[in-house]
Order: structure tokens, then sequence, then C-alpha cells
């Protein structure tokens, strides 16, 4: 009982208003739940991560929560359930819910033209065989918010359009307007809505948002998601007086075989305020932020009295968007269960899952989730009421710990809805 009582105490400090339950309330194992912490005590255990911080939620209460290992490789302060962490592309899908908050709104139909609010991008070019030539058509919103518009990242060196968005920077702009103007300067990658590739289309996102709302992207997020959702640890630029929760980042240094610390200031600037406001991937925040986001679209779109999005909405945000004709490409963040064309999909801003069996790893159809390239996952089971968040500050991480968390988390359901 004592046992019961003290691990319902350790719940609530992340939790906020977010209830806490005993896992059997819910039909989940506390017993199986533990795993998880055994299996992140094993990779910091081993050098491999720092620190592993998840928090696992069913039908709305908090089941599990396990803050594992250290700060850092140079930091040996345990690691803890209020660190701030960089969650570069789960920025993505709080930038998509912004813009469907003004979907509803009625300020843009899915079939607009981008340039309706971004005319720079106006008239573009395609690369066909190293020469540029106009696109026949202008790209949507919907394939804005679903990667299929044409644009690229700069991720493969040897890849033409590469080399040009490697040369001109557009994400090393100092706001939104100047990204605009340096991505009109480039061609697109392929002809938009012919085939998904992993993209800076979610920073023109957040570029339309602007434009629309009329404030600054940070401040629309600010006062119509994060007030509201009390994601009171969420933000581009991280203040003076939480910097000391602020993580340090990490890489994997294969030759010697350890963690090392891993210097992001040369792409990044969380604390100075030159950093354009990134939808795309400039977001810090809390696992205990990120899981009020996730509960918020698990319960259909409100959360504590505040409604962001209608259920319909919400539903509609976890449709497969992708035509069966358009093939997957590009280098990025894809979490194992969402790779395309292996039982994975894309609805708008969020990676789905249509196969579980496909994917290779367990879990339900219509799973909607997404991840960082510092290795932080989330997913929501819209089948099993489950939302899961799992921070960690491992660029590149090699490690499977996002199918593994998978399998821990499902092998303790044990009431299926």
């Amino acid at each position: 009982m004592l046992a019961a009582v003290a691990a319902l105490l350790a719940l609530k400090s992340l939790a906020g208003e977010i209830p806490e339950a005993q896992a059997d309330r819910v039909g989940m194992s506390e017993e199986r739940l533990d795993r998880i912490k055994e299996l992140a005590q094993g990779y910091t255990d081993s050098g491999k991560l720092a620190g592993v911080l998840t928090v696992v939620a069913r039908d709305g209460h908090v089941v599990h929560v396990s803050s594992v290992g250290q700060r850092g490789v140079e930091d040996p302060r345990p690691l803890s359930e209020d660190a701030l962490f960089r969650i570069f592309s789960m920025t993505k899908p709080i930038t998509a819910v912004a813009a469907m908050v003004l979907y509803e709104e009625g300020r843009f139909q899915l079939g607009d033209p981008v340039s309706k609010f971004l005319p720079e991008l106006a008239e573009l070019d395609v690369l066909v065989d190293g020469e540029r030539v106009p696109a026949k058509n202008g790209m949507t919103m919907q394939q804005l918010l679903t990667h299929t518009a044409g644009f690229s990242y700069g991720f493969n060196p040897e890849d033409p359009v590469d080399k040009l968005y490697n040369e001109v920077q557009p994400l090393a702009a100092k706001d939104l307007d100047e990204f605009v103007a340096r991505l009109a300067t480039l061609p697109l990658k392929y002809e938009p809505g012919t085939q998904w590739h992993y993209s800076v289309a979610v920073d023109v996102t957040g570029a339309v948002i602007e434009r629309i709302s009329g404030q600054p992207f940070g401040e629309f997020l600010q006062e119509r998601l994060f007030d509201p959702l009390d994601m009171h640890d969420t933000f581009f630029q991280v203040p003076a007086d939480k910097m000391d929760r602020f993580l340090p980042s990490h890489g994997w240094d294969a030759e010697n075989n350890k963690l090392v610390p891993f210097d992001d200031g040369n792409f990044m600037d969380y604390t100075g305020g030159t950093m354009m406001e990134s939808g795309g991937g400039g977001l810090v925040s809390t696992a205990r932020d990120y899981l009020r986001f996730a509960e918020m679209m698990r319960a259909g779109g409100a959360l504590d009295g505040a409604r962001i999005l209608s259920p319909k909405t919400v539903e509609f945000i976890a449709t497969d968007h992708l035509p069966a004709s358009i093939s997957a490409g590009g280098e990025g963040e894809r979490p194992t269960t969402n790779l395309l064309n292996r039982g994975g999909g894309f609805g708008l801003g969020f990676g789905l899952v249509r196969d579980p069996a496909l994917t290779g790893v367990i879990g339900s159809p219509g799973e909607y989730s997404w991840g960082g390239a510092a290795g932080t996952i989330f997913w929501i089971d819209p089948v099993e009421e489950i939302v899961v968040v799992s921070m960690i500050q491992l660029m590149g991480s090699p490690w499977p710990l996002r199918a593994e968390l998978k399998v821990l988390t499902n092998a303790a359901i044990v009431e299926t809805k």
C-alpha cells in the first residue's frame, strides 16, 4: 500500500492538472510498465544515453513516469522531471495544430495556393535534369502540411537541390520573412503533389500563420496554444531564469564507442534572441508540457476546459492525406512506426500507422506521432487511448529505443479497448 501511495506522489509533480491513476485502474500492469524504467536504466548504465524521461498516460490518467540517469555526460546531476529538452521536429505537430486553428476559423482552405499568403512563392521553378523549369502547378496548403509541396532540407550533400539549400541557408534567416525570401530563390526538388519528401514545409507553415494572423509566429503559439494549455515551459528562446533546467546536447562517437558533448550553437540559438522562430524544429519543451499538448489531441481537441480544436478536426488531422501514388523520399525524422510505404502514412503534420504488421512494431491502426532529431518521441494511440512522451538529448541516436519503448508500453496493456 505504501509503495502504491509513493508511486502516485511521484506522478503528481509531472502530471500537472492531468490526473494520475494506478495502472490497474485503466487496464495496464504496473509491473510491466516498470520495464520501461529498466530499459532506460540499461541505456544509461552502459553509457549509451545520459538520461531518459518517459511518461505514459491512458484514458487521460498518468500511469507511469520514470526519470533515469543524469543531465549530461559532463553533468552528473540527476535528470529532473522539469528538465528542458530540445524537441526539434516535435515542433512540427504543434505548428500544424496552430495552422488548423486558423483553418477552423475559415482563414484558409486546404486547396488554397500557398502563394495566396506568401506571394514570394508564386513563381517557383523545379530542378529537372539540372535545368530550372517553371513549376506546372502552385503548391497548396494541404501539400504544405503533408510534405508534398516540393521543398527539401539540404540533408543530402550529393543532391543538386540540397547543395543549393546549403549555399542559401534559408533556415539561417533572422526571421520568417527573410526565410521565405531566401527560399523563393531556390528551385523545388519535384513538382508539388507528386512525392513525399521531408522538408522545410512546416517552417513555411509558420510563415503562413504569421501572415494570416498578423502576429509574430511565437506570439500566436503562446496566445492560442501554450497559454490555454498551460504549457508554461515551451518556447523558442529559453528565459534566463530557466537556463539551469536546459539540458546539454550529445552525440555518439562511434569510433571511440562513447557519448560525447554536442555543440549545436552553430545552427540553433536558444538564448540570444537571434534565431528564426522555426515551426519545423525550433521549440524547447518539457515532458510535462508536451504531454498536455498530446493529451489535448487524444481527448478530441480540448484539455481542462480549454478547447483548441473540434474533435472532427482532430480526426481529420489524423487521417492519411497521402494518395497511394505518392512515394516516400528524403532523410529526416521518420520514427520507426511511421516509415512511409511500410505500413505508415501521413496526416496533417503527424505521421500515421496504417498497418502495424507492416511496420514491424506492435501498435494500433490510426496511431499518430512524430519525433525529434535529438531522439525525442511521442505517440497517440486513439484505439487504446494511450499517450506516450519520451525525452532524451542525443543527436542522431543509433539506438532502437523508440521501437523498444513501443513494445514495452503495449505489452503493459492487460485490458484492450
